[in-house]
């Protein structure tokens, strides 16, 4: 990325055309700031594979350009990359909320990265370098200590809003109106705006509604255990779990890592004060069910996580009652939803009494703003571009359509991929070209050594399976001492299919003693052959595709 004439660059590293990996990279000459270093988290396709993250390439190559790493709020899609980030690119210092900050801590912490360069965000907070200065807006999402960015450069100002939501009664801040509105009043030249509930008409509903609808809950099941699963990063539904529980006289169970982190942090930060509405899991037993509530991770249906252990059977400490009810207070995240189909019929199997958001009660509300909400926004800030971010291609074409009801001219308008970068020179913002930009796979703790062939492989093992050919070759006598040795994993039962090895056992040898008989026999060209030629003869007799290992014991005296 190379600035030309003074210009300010903007490129995203990830986070567009998909919901995850947010990263997103501003730079003028010398100076670079990264907004935001989030993971996604696989689809069923990518067998085998923990995070997906955005690609660092062009970072590692201008590192010594970095200013900071500037964090808008504290959930995984935004900061679950910096242990990664941090191991591979020099970062000078992280900007980050109080509950952000103390999130990526424990991260750090996990993996044994030291890094003690982090420094708090507020509204007072000026970032001031040669060519940025940025400041922060309070913004509403599902977890405290969320902002905005105002970037202010010499080609213009940019408006970056994070993850946000226009809530008028919110149970923590309203977004800072005011701010926002006067940076429109002076003017903003590009716009960059969450896209997540672009295709969402109407206004969002409230946190508050949610709070009326658990209590409502609560209020019907009075004689019931209550078991609570939610996201652990949405720490405003979790305090006012809390509060609802202790108006209602139950004791609070808490189950899942995640949430245990989100609790203490929570309480850490004063959002829970009530220490002593928690208790253990054998407490939990010991009371009434009337008196308890179990608040777990697993509302995606994760299979280890609580709530799934529980709905299963497995989990050491918590038998499911007959008469329990279950609330489900999230939404299914895309691709989800298939696995809480399947704990939720476990649990109606079990006899309990399961709340989601598809019934009558409202449990859950998303943190991003939807039409209407997006509306607003155009309205206060007023900006001569706009480019959507955070979203599906389709999200990011339906706000871009909604920024032209608003005002916003059609060419104005920039819908991109990961990897093309905008120009912004004396006020006007143009398309710049592009970087090569891949996703870097985390599988285990390696990172990057998975691409996509070693996916393909996986893919083709899970439905076709694996053959693996032995053969122990008299090399200086030119055959073979013993024939192939055939075995399968994943393709067929070796002794249901004797006939069909047999015929891959004699096309083997035919092979094996044709190359044997080459003057140049290599044993690359062996195996090669043996590849090639038993894969065409395995679709011929079977239709199916297996992974085909070869592996050869020469004997050369």
């Amino acid at each position: 990325m190379k600035n030309e004439n003074n210009e300010t660059l903007l490129c995203a590293l990830g986070g567009l055309g998909e919901v995850g990996k947010n990263m997103y990279m501003f730079k003028h000459n010398e100076e670079i700031f990264i907004i935001d270093a989030g993971v996604m988290f696989p689809e069923d396709d990518l067998l085998g594979i923990d995070y997906v993250l955005a690609d660092y390439t062009i970072l590692k190559k201008e590192q010594d350009k970095i200013k900071g790493l500037i964090i808008t709020h504290g959930h995984e899609d935004h900061i679950g990359g910096i242990p990664f980030l941090l191991q591979n690119v020099s970062i000078p210092v992280i900007y980050a909320s109080k509950i952000a900050s103390k999130l990526i801590k424990n991260k750090l912490e996990e993996r044994n990265i030291p890094f003690n360069k982090i420094v708090e965000i507020n509204e007072e907070l000026i970032i001031k370098t040669k060519h940025f200065n940025i400041e922060f807006f309070t913004t509403t999402h599902s977890i405290p200590d969320s902002f905005g960015l105002i970037i202010k450069t010499e080609n213009g100002t940019i408006i970056e809003t994070g993850d946000f939501k226009f809530d008028l009664t919110p149970i923590g801040k309203v977004a800072n109106f005011g701010k926002i509105a006067d940076a429109g009043n002076k003017g903003v030249t590009l716009l960059m705006s969450d896209s997540t509930n672009a295709l969402v008409p109407g206004f969002s509903n409230s946190e508050s509604i949610v709070d009326e609808a658990l209590g409502e809950i609560f209020a019907y099941s009075k004689s019931s255990r209550i078991i609570l699963a939610t996201f652990a990063s949405n720490i405003y539904r979790l305090t006012h779990i809390i509060e609802t529980c202790k108006q209602n006289g139950r004791k609070v169970a808490v189950f899942g890592r995640s949430m245990n982190t989100s609790i203490d942090i929570a309480i850490e930060c004063g959002y829970i004060k009530d220490k002593d509405i928690f208790i253990t899991s054998d407490e939990a037993n010991k009371l009434p069910p009337s008196k308890v509530c179990l608040l777990c991770t697993g509302s995606q249906g994760e299979p280890l996580a609580a709530l799934s252990r529980i709905a299963n059977g497995t989990d050491r400490n918590i038998t499911l009652m007959p008469e329990d009810v279950v609330i489900f207070s999230s939404s299914p995240i895309p691709g989800n939803a298939m696995s809480i189909n399947r704990i939720i019929n476990k649990l109606y199997l079990k006899g309990a009494k399961v709340y989601t958001n598809e019934n009558d009660l409202d449990v859950h509300t998303s943190g991003h703003a939807k039409q209407e909400e997006l509306k607003l926004l155009f309205r206060l800030v007023k900006p001569k571009y706009f480019m959507p971010m955070h979203g599906e291609y389709r999200m990011l074409k339906t706000h871009a359509d909604i920024a032209q009801t608003c005002g916003v001219a059609k060419e104005n308008t920039f819908v991109l991929q990961n990897g093309e970068i905008l120009s912004i020179l004396n006020g006007e913002v143009k398309r710049k070209g592009s970087i090569p930009i891949n996703d870097i796979y985390v599988d285990g703790s390696r990172i990057g050594d998975v691409g996509a062939a070693v996916i393909k492989d996986r893919k083709i093992m899970s439905t076709d399976g694996v053959l693996i050919v032995i053969l122990n070759i008299d090399y200086q006598n030119k055959k073979l001492i013993l024939e192939p040795n055939i075995t399968t994993r994943g393709f067929v039962i070796v002794n249901d299919n004797l006939e069909l090895i047999k015929k891959l056992q004699n096309k083997t040898s035919i092979i094996t003693l044709n190359e044997l008989e080459k003057d140049n026999f290599s044993i690359t060209d062996l195996k090669n052959r043996i590849i090639l030629e038993l894969n065409s003869y395995i679709i011929e007799l079977t239709g199916r595709r297996p992974i085909i290992i070869p592996m050869l014991l020469i004997n050369k005296k």
